[in-house]
């Protein structure tokens, strides 16, 4: 089976492939070039995790919007 490509991974299956980079990265024993290439797909990754993140926001903001609350994010307590 083909692993699939960062686009065509939901968040958690982006975030489980992410954490499964970031744990292989920080062993230390992987070669240089492998290393490289694993920093690349952990960007990608990155990347893809970002962006549903931003698609998931904008959706609650249009939620909101249409039921007359305040758009936009509110801070975290304590932050």
């Amino acid at each position: 089976m083909t692993e699939k490509t960062p686009s065509e991974m939901s968040f958690e299956e982006a975030m489980a492939a992410l954490e499964a980079v970031v744990s292989q990265l920080e062993k230390g024993e992987v070669a240089l070039e492998q290393s490289i290439a694993l920093y690349e797909r952990g960007a990608a990754l990155k990347a893809r995790c970002d962006a549903l993140l931003k698609d998931a926001e904008e959706k609650v903001e249009k939620i909101r919007l249409a039921e007359g609350r305040a758009v936009g994010t509110d801070p975290v307590e304590g932050m």
